[in-house]
């Protein structure tokens, strides 16, 4: 008799469990991306990210910049989503995240500009900001990006210099796809090797990638077969040191977080510092002051940043041991950025000339942000003049098509 007692308790447990677990809503799911809940009471705020968190670069930094945001600020509940494809499946994410009650949702990828555009049109009252891209509404969907160009041109200081000092006279580049993004950073870094190496040319190659780390040593292998001395990457992965320390006497510039730069054979970082941008964002998104425009930060906010030049850093040996003359140069314009007295006007001031030998920017006259931002002409009511499908006079390669 107890042992059937006891078996109908039993039996009675698991069909309550299964009952209790039938009841439960399952994790939504939306193309193999589990939504996260927000969190009642509180702003919830979100971020849609390309790579996973821990990549060592683009999406890692953006991870820790949302955490910041969570530990420094109170009532603030935050959520991340990583792996996310650009293009449909994107749309599906930024909109299951509207459903779900985000108040704020930021896009980390160039290519969840056209799905986040759709989608805040469809949640007027919640707030969408794409970082990079150039597209907005000034309602409820902004695009913001800071002036990371003002980095890539000190590390083409940086590569000149070293290349110079070393008796080279080319230095390379992995970019990653033809957009207008792509084009000012490199040539942003072409212009400041011209700054310290006149003799020097940049060589390009495009990897059509943004996170492949085998493509991305594949890359840079390549440029320091055809003879560049210093590759700088335009995508995440630390590859073009990687593959400068497999080499003797050349060097590689990783990009996008701070952790990237950790061999000797690492020249510097350019790299995000998202944490305050996120608080700034979500603090005048709360305060209803936003504008939902391009939000393009200067350096002097701290927002981007060059290794080795920011405080409690130290130069890395092959910075370290460059000409005096050139570091002095290169501290200038690290600390008129800081100052806000270097931007990235500055760096795309005329005159600059393309490899045809045409003027770009006449002598006295600078880019706009919608030129730095676009091709031409640009989007309505965001024109450009110049736009940026164009490459410095010393970059050794052609404009691909578009």
């Amino acid at each position: 008799m107890k042992k059937k007692t006891f078996w109908l308790v039993i039996s009675l447990m698991l069909i309550a469990a299964f009952v209790f677990t039938a009841c439960q809503p399952a994790p939504e799911e939306v193309g193999g991306v589990q939504i996260p809940d927000i969190e009642d009471g509180k702003f919830n705020v979100a971020i849609v990210m390309l790579s996973n968190h821990d990549d060592g670069g683009w999406s890692q930094a953006q991870w820790e910049g949302i955490n910041y945001l969570e530990e420094n600020m109170d009532g603030v509940h935050t959520a991340y989503l990583e792996l996310v494809a650009e293009g449909a499946d994107s749309e599906q994410v930024f909109r299951a995240l509207a459903r779900k009650g985000f108040d704020l949702i930021f896009g980390g990828s160039f290519g969840y500009m056209d799905s986040m555009e759709v989608v805040a049109e469809e949640f007027p009252d919640i707030g969408f900001v794409h970082i990079s891209g150039y597209k907005f509404n000034g309602t409820n969907f902004g695009n913001m990006f800071g002036e990371m160009e003002v980095m890539k041109y000190a590390a083409g200081m940086i590569a000149g210099s070293r290349a110079k000092a070393d008796g080279a006279t080319r230095v390379g580049g992995m970019a990653t796809f033809p957009i207008p993004e792509e084009f000012r950073l490199f040539n942003a870094y072409a212009l400041g090797v011209q700054e310290t190496c006149p003799d020097c040319d940049v060589d390009i190659r495009w990897i059509f990638t943004w996170h492949d780390p085998i493509v991305e040593r594949e890359g840079a292998d390549s440029l320091f077969d055809a003879g560049s001395h210093v590759v700088m990457t335009g995508a995440d992965t630390p590859a073009s040191a990687l593959a400068a320390a497999d080499r003797e006497g050349v060097y590689g510039i990783t990009y996008d977080w701070v952790g990237s730069c950790t061999i000797d054979e690492c020249l510097t970082a350019p790299y995000w510092v998202w944490g305050p941008v996120f608080v700034r964002i979500t603090e005048e998104v709360q305060a209803g002051t936003y504008p939902y425009m391009a939000d393009y930060f200067d350096a002097s906010t701290g927002g981007v940043a060059l290794y080795g030049f920011m405080d409690g850093q130290e130069l890395q040996p092959g910075v370290a041991s460059l000409p005096a003359d050139d570091l002095a140069k290169i501290q200038a314009v690290m600390d008129g950025a800081a100052a806000g007295e270097f931007d990235r006007f500055d760096v795309f001031a005329g005159p600059i000339v393309d490899i045809d030998g045409n003027i770009v920017v006449p002598d006295g006259e600078f880019m706009t942000q919608a030129d730095i931002d676009q091709f031409v002409p640009g989007a309505p009511g965001f024109e450009a003049t110049y736009g940026m499908y164009w490459w410095n006079q010393n970059i050794a390669a052609d404009l691909p098509d578009l």
